[in-house]
């Protein structure tokens, strides 16, 4: 079968639009509920600078690679490594890159959609005043009835497969390009609307303290460790929505700047949240914690308390559920992409078919919160966590390791120089150090300290 090297798609019609859709891809739940706390909790002001560096010398350096390899390529990310690998005088079995990025993005997917249900559901809850003046019983009981009801799980579970595919059915251009468009700057505005309220609540300085104040004490080898995890992770890198997305990216875009400002906004986004977040559970002398338990707990009791709280935690629980959707839409990319180039399928029914899918394989997830909870199979875990740990803990550092090698040292350098303009020899040996070694070995030891404890108990 020919091997497609155009995209189906078309381009995004600016760079501004690759810039926000990357960024919407990068920005989830995890800048929102892990990055602040993990920030105040290993050295505040400390980690940041490491995480700083760690982005500039780990994360932006493969993304850099998935993107030029997505906008050499042309394709979907199977058909770009196939193509590009024949291209280097290479083994074609590097498409098993695009082949694991897939996978992984649709496994991501299908428990994605289960815990940004939750959001959706928490923006009804929190605008009908389900927590105004509610004790921390009542937040707790809220959130675990929630869990612990498979119907409602289900339903809301899959509103959100239905507004994910809808959009992305749509294409490129009327659906990628209108959904960020309206959600990316929305996203940005309720952001700064919450950190205004956040900054009048009385508790700005000390969850300012928290997240910046500098604590070097507490600063060790794991601290860079978690750092570089976090500088991968949160990105979207390893699993080809940047390819599938650098694609579509014009001719005329400078993939390092881009990179640099999708990081920027990526960081921003984490930071702000931070800030928006903890001055709010400080205030109300609440416990700071991270994952599900601050975002649908902590936070509705705290917004609870709080003058005007149902109107600013409805916000909250939009920006969520926005940020959600633009993460949600990049990880479906590259599986719709690669089945709309190889078979000329119609791109809406590819989207049906892979919602359909993701909608099914998710019913594991809200079943392992339920009736399905002490269903272990393998390492100790139910079917959530071990979805999240081959795709996340696995396939991800793995995906981002090959393709940090395989742009650097595979592919031939008067593509690089093309593709970054780079003219220098200087530069180009920076590139490949950075790219090609600094990053890899990154990435390697993230994958190494998130799997030990796999199988060490």
């Amino acid at each position: 079968m020919a091997i497609s090297t155009q995209p189906t798609e078309g381009r995004w019609s600016s760079r501004w639009l690759f810039v926000l859709a990357a960024a919407g891809s990068a920005v989830g739940l995890g800048n929102i509920w892990k990055f602040p706390y993990i920030a105040g909790e290993n050295g505040g002001g400390a980690f940041v600078l490491i995480y700083l560096v760690c982005v500039a010398f780990v994360g932006a350096p493969i993304m850099i690679s998935e993107v030029l390899l997505g906008r050499k390529g042309r394709a979907s990310p199977i058909n770009v490594m196939r193509s590009l690998a024949r291209q280097a005088g290479a083994s074609a079995r590097w498409s098993f890159v695009g082949w694991m990025g897939v996978l992984a993005g649709i496994l991501i997917l299908s428990y994605y959609a289960v815990i940004a249900g939750w959001a959706l559901n928490y923006v009804w809850l929190t605008a009908s005043g389900t927590f105004n003046a509610a004790s921390a019983q009542v937040a707790t009981s809220t959130f675990d009835q929630l869990q612990q009801d498979p119907v409602q799980m289900v339903a809301w579970h899959s509103l959100f497969i239905l507004i994910t595919i809808w959009i992305v059915a749509r294409g490129v251009s009327r659906g990628l390009e209108t959904a960020i468009r309206w959600f990316m700057p929305l996203l940005f505005v309720l952001l700064l609307v919450l950190l205004g309220y956040s900054a009048s609540s009385g508790g700005f300085a000390q969850g300012w303290a928290f997240m910046f104040d500098f604590n070097w004490d507490v600063v060790g080898p794991e601290t860079w460790l978690i750092a570089m995890g976090q500088a991968f992770f949160t990105l979207s890198l390893g699993m080809g929505t940047m390819m599938a997305y650098g694609a579509y990216v014009p001719d005329d875009s400078n993939i390092g700047s881009t990179v640099l400002t999708i990081v920027a906004l990526d960081t921003f986004v984490a930071v702000a949240a931070g800030l928006a977040i903890f001055p709010l559970v400080f205030v109300n002398g609440l416990e700071v914690g991270q994952g599900p338990g601050l975002m649908f707990v902590t936070l509705p009791l705290a917004f609870g308390q709080l003058p005007m709280g149902a109107v600013f935690g409805t916000v909250f629980f939009v920006l969520v559920s926005f940020a959600a959707i633009t993460s949600a839409i990049s990880l479906t990319e590259p599986a719709i992409a690669f089945v709309v180039e190889e078979y000329n399928a119609q791109r809406s029914r590819v989207a049906i078919s892979l919602g359909v899918f993701c909608w099914l394989l998710g019913l594991g997830t809200v079943f392992s919160f339920n009736i399905w909870a002490d269903a272990k199979p393998l390492f100790g875990l139910n079917f959530f966590e071990l979805v999240d740990q081959l795709s996340q803990n696995i396939m991800l550092p793995l995906g981002g390791l090959l393709i940090a090698l395989f742009a650097v040292w595979v592919l031939p350098q008067n593509i690089v120089r093309e593709q970054l303009e780079v003219r220098s020899d200087g530069v180009m040996l920076l590139w490949r150090i950075v790219g090609g070694i600094v990053a890899p070995l990154g990435v390697a030891a993230v994958f190494v300290y998130t799997l030990l404890p796999l199988f060490t108990g």
